[in-house]
């Protein structure tokens, strides 16, 4: 069996890092020559909440050859349309691509490829590239955790190999609402990613002051007002049912939600939004596809997401050049 992790930044490095541990074989392709050799010639160097150095097989995507029967999908979705049907030519008449992506992308790689060849995977932990062949966790090691889901019936053949390959890192919930489980991870990306993106900081220090936890409790009531709206059920986080602990209908439950907030998110406190990171080196970030996905799907239902239409604003602002990522953004959203 041939798997592959095309697009292995900092989540897919370390994921192939904990496979290949585990004794299996998996290849890491990635267009970043420096990243690829620093992997060849001095293995994946964990750092964070873990530290280890593992050697793995890595490539560009010049240098990839046959078929593959699994492919663990890390790019951005900006270019899904091309990178998938690219992907294609390498993927096994009966392989499967697992897509790691952020919002909802099942569905666009479904018409390109066929739903049954489609996985879905939701990753609850973060990391981010320090160097290359250096990333750092940051998500503690008792939060690492996947939600894997199918978009078709009956699910692909190799979907309990998939299962089996998270499990060397994590702990893996199969999910059968995988929408709901989409929208979980939605939720979360939108409000803490986002604030993250916008002021420039991690997910604790979004979650930690009053102004800007306003915000991001703003955020995620949002997402579940839509979902309401939509007749999509969120579905838990880990065991904990995001929608029970976080939504509001009166002062009171609003104000115990506001202090649970940095509770909720301390295991992940020290993650910063990939998104922000996208925005540190120059490149666009996956705005549309996180807090415009939220938009978009409220501008559908008929509720508005006027906090989420902002995030999406600034971000574009931050990405031309006329705002920098800052605390001072907060004054935006008055």
């Amino acid at each position: 069996m041939r798997v592959a992790i095309y697009g292995a930044g900092s989540l897919g490095t370390i994921l192939g890092a904990y496979i290949t541990k585990a004794g299996c074989e998996i290849e890491l392709i990635n267009r970043n020559k420096a990243h690829v050799e620093a992997l060849q010639t001095k293995g994946a160097q964990i750092i964070g909440t873990v530290h280890f150095t593992q050697p793995v097989k890595c490539y560009t995507p010049a240098e990839m050859s046959g078929k593959y029967d699994i492919l663990f999908l890390m790019t951005k979705q900006q270019h899904n349309a091309e990178v998938v049907t690219m992907l294609k030519d390498y993927l096994a008449e009966d392989g499967v691509l697992v897509t790691f992506q952020n919002g909802l992308p099942e569905v666009q790689i479904a018409e390109l490829i066929g739903s049954e060849r489609v996985l879905g995977c939701t990753v609850a932990w973060g990391a981010t590239m320090q160097g290359p062949g250096v990333c750092e966790l940051t998500s503690a090691p008792d939060a690492l955790s996947f939600s894997l889901g199918a978009i078709s019936t009956p699910r692909n053949k190799h979907f309990e190999q998939v299962k089996a390959l998270l499990e060397k890192m994590g702990t893996v919930d199969v999910e059968e609402n995988f929408l709901g489980t989409r929208w979980s991870k939605l939720l979360i990306n939108a409000s803490f990613s986002g604030m993250s993106a916008v002021l420039g900081c991690t997910f604790g220090e979004a979650a930690g002051p009053r102004a800007s936890r306003r915000v991001v409790q703003a955020l995620i009531k949002e997402c579940i007002d839509v979902c309401r709206v939509g007749g999509i059920r969120i579905e838990p986080v880990q065991g904990k049912d995001i929608v029970k602990l976080l939504d509001y209908s009166d002062p009171i439950k609003k104000a115990i939600s506001s202090l649970i907030i940095p509770i909720a998110i301390r295991k992940h406190a020290k993650l910063k939004a990939s998104m922000l990171q996208d925005i540190e080196k120059g490149k666009p970030t996956e705005v549309d596809a996180i807090n415009g996905a939220v938009s978009a799907y409220g501008r559908k239902v008929g509720w508005p997401t006027p906090m989420n239409d902002k995030v999406v604003e600034i971000i574009h602002r931050i990405e031309k050049g006329e705002l920098q990522p800052s605390v001072e953004n907060l004054k935006l959203f008055a």
